[in-house]
């Protein structure tokens, strides 16, 4: 096969490129760079210098954690206030919303014979008191012995305390509040006929209000008693008040602490029964602040971040995640001061070596490029 003219040309324009190729050489105006490097030269330089990765210095934060118990509000106190002697109801001076102070009147029962029970012994006491002056004035003169008064002071002591019972028994007939509160059902109407221990009247205590929750089991140990709560209604309002209750013992289903927090009410503007929530602030615990794209998996599905060490190896860390906010994690198992690879983690293994660069610096970088593309195009 002879080789045509074409064909030597062809070998000579490819001999000519791969000489070039080699060389790496730039010829300007028929001359050649002598400071030009080779393209086997940059590309072994690029393959000897270390991977660069964004990094940044962490600290801890002081993190407050808050505790919501959802429950519901609950009066301080239900008060029955019954009867202690029986009879008809005469009268009811309050109404069902009434409120009432201690020792106000809330019913009357009939009287009945209770009024000449207190008459007869009224009467028995006048004459045995009278009897019993005149014994005493005989013994004196020495024409009654000492036994016949005894005996006649024990009959006037026995008629007081007759006395005493049928007086007690009248004021029995008047029932009073024991209590400050609000007039609520059950209550009796008149003409009710009440055995002793009969309600008259249900008495609300909602000065101070309670609100009752259920904590779990695993958060027990960070509430106490004094602890400031704020309370959230359903109906909107907020009110702050305090941890006043923590049972000692966890319901058996549920495995929860019931907790009670006190809350003025002196206006009664909340009622009884309404659903709530209580937000405890706990005790802030030290924690670090980290973008969710800091972290990374090890490939035991391990979650952790990875951080360039002494001589600017890179170790991967494992970390706890304790809570979660819309852009950031709070994690635990980092120390204070450690480089946290934040660009570039997922391209690089453990123990590579690697050129770490702040985010400053990495920008002031990228400007000298731009500035440079800017004077090579020029």
């Amino acid at each position: 096969m002879k080789l045509r003219g074409s064909h030597l040309v062809a070998l000579a324009i490819l001999a000519a490129v791969g000489g070039w190729m080699f060389t790496g050489q730039l010829i300007l105006g028929g001359q050649a760079d002598p400071k030009a490097k080779t393209i086997v030269e940059r590309e072994a330089e690029r393959t000897e210098e270390a991977f660069r990765v964004r990094v940044a210095e962490i600290q801890p934060s002081q993190r407050v954690e808050t505790l919501t118990i959802r429950g519901r509000t609950q009066a301080d106190a239900m008060v029955s206030v019954r009867a202690e002697t029986g009879g008809t109801v005469e009268a009811r001076l309050v109404n069902k919303g009434d409120f009432v102070k201690a020792g106000d009147l809330l019913c009357e029962i009939d009287k009945g014979v209770r009024e000449i029970q207190l008459a007869q012994a009224e009467t028995l006491l006048e004459q045995t008191s009278s009897d019993y002056e005149a014994n005493r004035k005989l013994v004196k003169r020495g024409f009654a012995t000492n036994s016949r008064l005894r005996s006649l002071k024990a009959a006037m002591d026995s008629a007081k305390s007759s006395v005493a019972t049928a007086k007690q028994e009248m004021r029995r007939t008047q029932i009073k509040a024991s209590v400050s509160g609000q007039v609520q059902s059950p209550l009796a109407e008149v003409g009710d006929n009440l055995a002793a221990g009969g309600v008259c009247v249900t008495l609300v205590d909602t000065d101070p209000m309670l609100f009752s929750g259920q904590i779990p089991e695993r958060e027990i140990g960070s509430v106490n008693v004094g602890m400031t709560s704020k309370i959230k209604l359903i109906s909107g309002s907020e009110i702050s008040g305090k941890v006043r209750y923590i049972s000692r013992v966890a319901d058996a289903s549920t495995r929860t602490f019931t907790i009670e927090v006190e809350m003025p009410n002196k206006d009664r503007a909340i009622r009884d029964g309404l659903t709530a929530q209580a937000l405890i602030d706990l005790s802030p615990t030290e924690a670090y602040q980290l973008k969710p794209s800091w972290l990374t998996l090890e490939d035991d599905g391990e979650v952790g971040v990875r951080i360039v060490a002494a001589e600017n190896k890179v170790e991967f860390v494992p970390v706890k995640i304790i809570a979660q906010e819309d852009d950031s994690v709070w994690v635990e198992g980092l120390s204070a001061g450690m480089k946290i690879i934040t660009l570039g983690q997922n391209f690089v293994a453990s123990g590579q070596v690697v050129t770490p660069v702040t985010a400053a610096q990495m920008e002031a970088l990228d400007k000298a490029k731009e500035a440079k593309a800017s004077e090579v195009n020029s």
